[in-house]
């Protein structure tokens, strides 16, 4: 069966194409003739192909006959599947790649530092770091996403009597502290039940953090967990704070001091945003689904020789642990801090000391990580053993863009901060991370990551480790853009010509991308094509999926993408939903992809 479609060419003539109906690929029809008889797929033979291709070792006739029942409505001889219904079956949402039914299945019993935690960077704003709005609405989206961390900046208001959320010292327009904070106590746990940290940047004098307090204090009541002490020698478990809200800042000192320091910091302020300005060009010039996120590849000492790290280390969130200055702190703001962070004074080695009495928060930089990591991987590993490490983007993404993800991730830093509000292909890794453990916001770290040895050795990002698994991916066919997309969309005379693009992000042994060829005039494109991939380290791989249309004239469109966790990925012949450039998901393109480990 076809269909007829119709492009203007030149005004004077016309182009007809058909549109046929998706058909099964070839391999898919020899499965079928081997896992059915006179041409249906009874219980019996659909249980062995559950069992046998999609390695769900556990599947019953019960679970086939299931699958068969939900057929029934389409018209066939026989009680089974036939080739048609068998492979509706194969593309349709109930044969994803991920299994929706495991829900939370990693042990969530264990210190908050054991576990990636989906975290936001300045979470109030709509666009990017210099003009755009300041609003509740892009931390509501936030927590309907999933993420756990949300990060407000509070300044005083115009009158000095309230408080405001906004990127400070820009021209982003203010929204309130308490609309910020009312929001995220409504949707807090709409996605997930596990805690969520509000990390504070306090730009406050002692009277308004005082007001702060009590606004806190009255809008979370009893969800607010409050520690007993100030030092604590270990994280609380995401299962004993479930539907609790955690506060994570400084420790208040003097507002006055913290002033002085913001006056000395203005002029490189304004360095930063020349900087930016300087950045406008190459920022415009990225292809139209985004830039490729950077390798992890190039860090080398030589990249770095000029550069004191310890030197950097004098940015926002520095104190001096020994500073007296606290005397007119607001001693009930203190009293919320959960989570204590802060830069002790004294450079990286004093940074990264794990103190066995207290645990607490670490922020660096994009580029501090990276070039931290140069001579000191193993340490900042042992540092997240019992401590957090926040990752944020560095001064000049003023368009709200990422970096690569696995820079921290590698690192076991938990609190990985992206920019939720913008859209590209580091943040698609950020949603790929978070769908595992049942998308609840949390994910335990691999154990090579918080294990140590007998010689008090910890994993070294840096080693070269044998392969441990490598995956097939077969890429068959996709369909769904015919109806989710204008028939124009890609190319005004004629149907479009698709490729797919598939890969690893992962350590920087693991990274590759590899593409298919495209095929050309059609809205069903049929791959068939294998690629395989090995994996040093499977624990922190991520399955990289995007479906372009091949423009000979322009840059190439963007067709859709997904990102998936490969530890949690499901052997067989999947259905793969693909998602927008904002990551939400699309109607009907998806992409029927295999997927085989073999342990090497």
């Amino acid at each position: 069966m076809t269909s007829k479609q119709t492009y203007s060419v030149c005004f004077c003539w016309r182009r007809r194409f058909k549109l046929a109906l998706a058909e099964a690929p070839s391999e898919i029809k020899t499965l079928f003739e081997e896992y059915s008889e006179n041409e249906f797929m009874t219980p019996s033979h659909l249980k062995r192909f559950l069992v046998e291709v999609q390695r769900q070792e556990k599947a019953t006739e019960e679970d086939a006959q299931a699958i068969i029942d939900s057929f029934r409505h389409f018209p066939r001889r026989g009680a089974g599947l036939n080739l048609e219904t068998f492979f509706k079956y194969l593309f349709s949402d109930d044969n994803p790649p991920l299994l929706p039914s495991h829900g939370v299945h990693h042990d969530m019993t264990l210190p908050l530092s054991h576990y990636f935690i989906y975290t936001g960077h300045n979470s109030y704003l709509t666009g990017n770091q210099l003009s755009s709005d300041c609003s509740d609405v892009p931390i509501i989206n936030a927590l309907k996403r999933g993420v756990r961390v949300i990060e407000l900046d509070i300044w005083p208001n115009a009158s000095k009597d309230n408080i405001d959320v906004l990127h400070g010292r820009t021209l982003t327009t203010p929204v309130e502290l308490i609309r910020c904070l009312r929001s995220i106590k409504d949707h807090a746990f709409v996605a997930s039940e596990y805690p969520v940290v509000i990390t504070l940047e306090d730009h406050l004098t002692p009277d308004l953090q005082a007001k702060v307090a009590e606004m806190v204090t009255e809008t979370f009541g009893d969800i607010l967990f409050t520690p007993n002490s100030e030092s604590v020698k270990e994280f609380p478990s995401p299962e004993s704070l479930k539907k609790r809200i955690i506060i994570s800042t400084k420790p208040p000192k003097e507002y006055l001091e913290a002033k002085e320091k913001e006056k000395g910091d203005d002029s490189q302020h304004e360095k930063e945003k020349g900087d930016d300005s300087q950045h406008g060009k190459a920022l415009g010039e990225d292809e139209a689904w985004g830039k490729e996120v950077p390798s992890l590849k190039g860090g080398t000492i030589e990249d770095y020789k000029d550069y004191n790290v310890d030197e950097d280390l004098n940015d926002e969130e520095e104190f001096d642990e020994s500073d007296k200055s606290h005397h007119n702190e607001a001693p009930e703001y203190r009293r919320l801090i959960a989570i204590h962070a802060g830069k002790p004074k004294g450079g990286l080695a004093e940074c990264l000391k794990v103190d066995p009495d207290k645990v607490r928060r670490l922020s660096l930089s994009e580029q501090q990580l990276e070039k931290a990591a140069i001579n000191h991987g193993q340490q900042i590993v042992r540092f997240t053993q019992r401590n957090i490490l926040r990752v944020y983007p560095k001064g000049t993404r003023i368009d709200s863009s990422n970096y690569n993800p696995l820079i921290g991730w590698m690192h076991g830093a938990q609190m990985v901060a992206f920019n939720m509000q913008g859209y590209g292909r580091s943040l698609w890794l950020m949603h790929g991370m978070f769908r595992a453990n049942g998308g609840c916001g949390y994910v335990k770290k691999p154990n090579f990551l918080l294990e140590t040895g007998p010689d008090d050795e910890v994993f070294n990002p840096k080693a070269k480790l044998p392969v441990k698994t490598t995956l097939k991916v077969t890429v068959y066919m996709g369909e769904g853009w015919y109806y989710d997309f204008k028939h124009t969309h890609f190319d005004q005379y004629s149907p479009p010509d698709f490729y797919t693009r598939v890969g690893i992000a992962g350590v920087p042994n693991d990274t590759i991308m590899k593409r298919t060829k495209a095929i050309e005039d059609n809205w069903l494109p049929t791959w068939n094509e294998v690629f395989e991939f090995p994996l040093t380290v499977p624990e922190l791989a991520l399955l990289r999926i995007e479906v372009h249309e091949y423009d000979m004239s322009e840059k190439d469109d963007f067709g859709g993408q997904a990102c998936l966790p490969i530890w949690e990925l499901r052997s067989g012949i999947r259905a793969i939903p693909l998602h927008s450039q904002k990551g939400d998901k699309y109607n009907t393109v998806k992409l029927l992809m295999r997927f085989e480990f073999i342990n090497n």
